[in-house]
């Protein structure tokens, strides 16, 4: 059974097609990634999913509600957690926690019990009085994702949860939800960090052009799309020895002056650099970038 279901969804903006049959399912409890260059859609397909916008064509289905028709009902029992925090920096920390419980209709005993929860969850214990204005990057990010669990939602949109943050307000998000699937919440993450998509996700899905391109965990697309060694090489005269890592190599890309070899075993391939004074290398393990980069192509997305 699927907390999200979503068939051949169609979506068009003046003439043209941002999402082209897109069907999707999430499963309880699981973390699952969408993943796209910009413009794949991505956007436009979670606003579909919670209602926001109608498809063209196409069902949904969220908690059991058919969206768009009893989105309102479903919504309920989602949280969402928007690309660019929207705190109100007019009150105080816990006021907007009052404030967003408010919208669900939830009882004053109810939040004032629930608050000082989600705000040991948001590391934010003790200040509950600080203005928004007082806060760090890392600490309004981490209150955005407590407003999205004050109505204790099965499913939870987030939407790139950790642009901006330093690593270690990154990887402080990281572990809370890691520990919000391990209390079987459901999410459903969109991110342009691969490192992050690859620790979080059980599942994901890579969009592009409005449709999906490839899905599964990202192990099995790693293994499926990408020789298992990548090396890395760049500096003077990378061109000259490209050619020659072309006949040992079974795939070699360039992306400016830097040259991807991807092999089943590249050491052969790292001896032809000896002697090579000019040029720097890094051997490394193929990854779901590697991946993302192979399927949706290197060149700038605006």
């Amino acid at each position: 059974m699927s907390v999200l279901a979503a068939r051949g969804l169609r979506k068009s903006y003046a003439g043209v097609e941002v999402v082209c049959g897109v069907d999707l399912a999430v499963a309880p409890g699981e973390c699952f990634g969408l993943l796209g260059p910009n413009g794949a859609g991505k956007t436009t397909t979670l606003r579909l999913c919670l209602g926001l916008i109608t498809p063209d064509a196409g069902e949904i289905d969220l908690l059991g509600e058919p969206v768009p028709r009893r989105a309102r009902e479903a919504r309920a029992r989602v949280g969402v957690v928007p690309q660019f925090d929207n705190l109100d920096p007019d009150f105080t920390v816990a006021e907007n926690l009052v404030v967003f419980a408010r919208y669900f209709g939830m009882a004053a005993r109810d939040i004032e019990a629930r608050i000082p929860e989600l705000l040991e969850f948001a590391g934010l214990a003790g200040r509950g009085a600080a203005k928004i204005t007082a806060l760090s990057g890392g600490m309004k990010r981490r209150l955005t994702l407590a407003r999205a669990l004050i109505n204790d939602p099965q499913i939870i949109f987030m939407d790139e949860p950790t642009t901006g943050l330093d690593p270690q307000a990154r990887h402080l998000i990281w572990e809370r939800m890691r520990s919000l699937t391990q209390r079987g919440k459901t999410l459903v993450l969109t991110t342009h960090f691969m490192e992050e998509a690859e620790r979080l996700c059980q599942r994901l899905a890579i969009m592009d052009r409005g449709r999906i391109i490839a899905e599964g965990s990202p192990r099995a697309l790693i293994a499926k799309h990408i020789e298992p060694q990548v090396l890395e090489v760049h500096g003077p005269g990378y061109a000259a020895w490209m050619a020659r890592a072309r006949a040992l190599a079974p795939r070699v890309e360039r992306a400016g002056d830097t040259v991807f070899v991807y092999a089943e075993d590249v050491a052969p391939i790292m001896k032809t650099l000896a002697g090579e004074k000019e040029l720097a290398y890094l051997q490394r393990q193929a990854s779901l970038e590697d991946v993302f980069l192979k399927l949706t192509g290197r060149d700038l997305r605006d």
